[in-house]
């Protein structure tokens, strides 16, 4: 049987879901972060050279302790949603969605007619391998995928009124970095930048004044509380690898300190 989104309906309850970024193509690491009692993860396939193989094993894995798995594709391409998709992903981020009809096309992507044109078959994962029931399946397939995407240029800031009009858009991601480079040289790559922080703050009232969800990384707990405040209400905090970073960082610290 299809799984329930929790992430979704957690959402669409108007509550706050927490993460983290899944770089490392180690299934444990997906466990972990399940027992720990994070909401999602979301593998990172833009940023990190991840094959089928691995991104199906790290959803696999997901089914131990039902944290809900999320796939960040490389591109706006209906074949990388699909797939994405097609494994067992209960939903997508994709990213550099600078207007309308990339925004729409994208979340055609992800559904089933008659919302959307996403590729149809009943013989891969997320349909067990043709064991569902289809009826069953097509009913509530459409419900339960979350669709992400990504605001992370002065152009789709531009377009973001227009882009939330979209029924079937979830939630909006704001990519800092990708934002701070679209910004200029001043800005790029600094977090804490002034017109940086000011213009994510004008996103983020203006996703939450149309009604919807809107979301973005957070470095750390502290990061994450803040966002909380302004109204952010789907936080990936860190990475599996940053976690690993920043720990092993502290104790190395702590070590020497001693």
């Amino acid at each position: 049987m299809l799984r329930k989104n929790n992430v979704k309906q957690r959402l669409l309850d108007g509550k706050t879901v927490i993460g983290s970024f899944s770089k490392l193509a180690d299934p444990s690491a997906i466990e972990i972060m399940g027992l720990a009692g994070l909401d999602f993860f979301v593998i990172d396939n833009e940023h990190v050279a991840m094959n089928k193989e691995s991104i199906t094993n790290l959803v696999r894995a997901s089914d131990i302790t039902e944290i809900v798995p999320i796939v960040r594709v490389k591109e706006n391409n209906a074949s990388e949603i699909l797939q994405a998709l097609d494994c067992g992903a209960l939903g997508v981020h994709v990213p550099n969605i600078d207007t309308y009809e990339e925004a729409l096309r994208a979340i055609r992507s992800t559904k089933y007619i008659p919302q959307g044109n996403r590729g149809f078959a009943l013989s891969h994962r997320a349909a067990g391998y043709g064991f569902y029931d289809k009826d069953d399946y097509l009913k509530r397939v459409n419900q339960e995928i979350l669709t992400v995407l990504h605001c992370e240029t002065l152009e789709s800031v531009d377009n973001l009124d227009k882009i939330l009009d979209l029924e079937d858009l979830d939630v909006i991601f704001i990519g800092p970095m990708d934002l701070s480079q679209s910004m200029g040289s001043d800005v790029m790559g600094n977090g804490t930048h002034p017109n940086l922080v000011e213009l994510k703050k004008k996103i983020i009232q203006k996703v939450i004044e149309a009604g919807k969800v809107v979301g973005t990384v957070a470095g750390n707990v502290q990061e994450a509380k803040e966002l909380m405040e302004l109204g952010v209400r789907y936080i990936p905090i860190s990475s599996d690898q940053g976690m690993i970073a920043t720990v092993s960082k502290q104790i190395v610290h702590e070590c020497i300190m001693d």
